[in-house]
């Protein structure tokens, strides 16, 4: 810190060092899933955390990636530390928030809240990747996002899961298979497996959200709690991985 000289005998006021800050707009609310993602998951909610993991990748990846490179550029010898350590600052915020945004009761709420929740969370663990030099759009990132976030335990059964999710996706575009299974079953099976995927009970959300007052308290603290372990876990992993040296691709 530095301070700027006292005027009219008023004290020093101090003047902040130049600081590696995010090079992105700050975001009013957390952005959820796209419509078309929402619909996937929809009709195949088993795979719902799966369908997730391969849009993020292709949506947020690029993104991080712009990210990354801009604040290199223009905060040259910033350490992957501190951009992994601001990355996952502003989605910790962003998931603080995320429990409130949807203004619904009930199950649809509940679900619309930890699909956002989860969705922010894979934005976070791409930016993470990124700070490290690792290709946040590589197709292994989608098999990290499940692993990390525990949907999975092991890549090897990740790699599968999002190998028959993709071909679902394939056979859903050329023959239109979207599910006809009553609304309310598919809306509590889709709710149980992004709430898994974000990191929270779905029975706590489910309460947050029917008892009067409680969805924001609970909310904010699961959602916070659950996305920093997600950034621990990430920045672990992505420090560990981050040599610089790119990735063979995937067919």
């Amino acid at each position: 810190m530095t301070d700027t000289p006292p005027v009219g005998g008023q004290p020093a006021v101090p003047t902040p060092e130049p600081s590696a800050d995010l090079p992105v707009a700050p975001a009013a609310a957390p952005e959820g899933p796209p419509a078309r993602l929402w619909d996937r998951m929809r009709d195949d909610p088993q795979y719902a955390p799966e369908h997730l993991a391969l849009e993020a990748v292709r949506r947020l990846g690029p993104e991080a990636a712009q990210w990354a490179a801009r604040a290199r550029s223009e905060h040259p010898g910033v350490s992957s530390d501190v951009l992994a350590d601001q990355a996952a600052r502003k989605f910790v915020n962003l998931a603080r928030l995320s429990g409130a945004v949807s203004g619904a009761a009930g199950l649809p709420g509940a679900v619309l809240d930890v699909g956002v929740l989860a969705w922010t969370q894979a934005r976070m663990v791409l930016h993470i990747a990124a700070a490290y030099d690792v290709d946040p759009l590589h197709s292994d990132r989608a098999t990290d996002l499940l692993v990390l976030q525990r949907v999975h335990k092991v890549a090897e059964s990740a790699r599968l899961a999002l190998g028959v999710a993709a071909g679902r996706e394939r056979a859903d575009a050329l023959f239109g298979l979207g599910g006809q299974r009553p609304l309310g079953r598919v809306m509590l099976q889709l709710g149980v497996r992004l709430a898994q995927m974000a990191g929270v009970r779905a029975a706590k959300r489910l309460v947050a959200k029917i008892v009067p007052g409680a969805a924001i308290v609970l909310g904010t603290w699961a959602n916070s709690s659950a996305t920093k372990d997600l950034a621990e876990r990430s920045r672990a992993l992505y420090r560990q991985r981050g040599t610089g040296v790119p990735e063979p691709r995937r067919p």
